[in-house]
């Protein structure tokens, strides 16, 4: 069955990128709505589907955008926090440009969808399932989808900082894995790209609460790492939410190696490009079992360092 939030969540904060203050408020929504944001603060209140077809191109963040210019930004983590606590149907006011950054990670997110709880709907449930490889390549960096009996995320990294170098984990997404294992992980940068992207007008909400700073060998935010390989982690948080905007939860294995937002989204277009490439499924309860955020309780939560 599908599902929804039983009331809703309230979230606000300033923006990573444009360092805007900003007011979420996520509702429960029908059947069939899937996950839609609201700009509030605009005329009309103009509506943006979380879908792949409404992507923009950005490598730092997901960006919403409408045939006449009216965007969301940074939605990664929301959505991660919706696919991996199961919710399906949501809409979600916003009275700015961009979604709160928070701590950087999508614990904030992750607490208030779990303790509001969920709803079970009167309607069935559809995923999409992977039937062939499917991979879009840019240089070294590379992005695959793959035949899978659930959603597994294999992640790699490698970056000069000793601070982060090379790091690799694979996991499979179901049985709360998401909230015990990835939610907590924060969205990291290097010290020396942090004055370049201020200069071109990003970053602006950027502080030592909301990311992991690394220097060479040195973390710079103060209490260091969650994890000691918190920046894979984040990485696969990142893909988990930009996955969740082909519109249904995926059944398949995705692989990426130094890949991003702008990667997993041309992952997407190429995956829907190919009509034998992928098939809707309707999920019993063999198959829901295994989907993201089935089962995730308070516990989960607390085994959250």
């Amino acid at each position: 069955m599908q599902t929804t939030l039983k009331s809703q969540v309230v979230f606000s904060g300033a923006g990573l990128h444009s360092g805007a203050a900003a007011r979420v408020v996520v509702h429960p929504a029908p059947a069939s709505t899937g996950i839609v944001f609201r700009r509030v603060d605009l005329a009309g209140q103009p509506q943006l589907a979380a879908r792949w077809d409404n992507v923009v191109v950005s490598p730092l963040n997901t960006r919403l955008k409408t045939s006449d210019g009216v965007t969301v930004s940074t939605i990664e983590h929301l959505m991660a926090a919706l696919s991996g606590c199961g919710v399906h149907n949501a809409l979600i006011d916003i009275d700015g440009p961009e979604v709160p950054i928070l701590d950087g990670s999508a614990a904030t997110f992750v607490r208030g969808i779990v303790a509001t709880g969920l709803t079970r709907l009167s309607a069935p449930l559809r995923a999409i399932e992977v039937l062939k490889d499917v991979s879009v390549v840019d240089g070294l960096s590379v992005a695959t989808l793959s035949p899978a009996t659930s959603l597994q995320i294999e992640f790699e990294i490698d970056f000069a900082d000793v601070a982060i170098g090379q790091q690799r984990k694979t996991l499979n997404m179901a049985n709360g894995t998401f909230v015990r294992e990835l939610c907590d992980s924060r969205t990291f940068c290097r010290s020396a790209d942090v004055d370049a992207m201020r200069a071109n007008g990003l970053a602006l909400g950027g502080t030592m609460e909301n990311a992991v700073v690394v220097d060479g060998d040195k973390v710079l935010t103060p209490g260091g790492l969650r994890h000691p390989d918190e920046a894979v982690r984040h990485k696969m948080l990142d893909a988990l939410g930009d996955l969740y905007t082909a519109g249904a939860p995926i059944i398949g294995r995705y692989t990426g190696k130094r890949a991003g937002h702008a990667m997993t989204n041309r992952l997407l277009h190429a995956l829907f490009d190919q009509t034998d490439a992928w098939r809707w499924v309707n999920c019993d309860a063999k198959i829901a079992a295994r989907l993201p955020g089935v089962g995730v309780s308070m516990a989960d939560l607390h085994a959250v360092a």
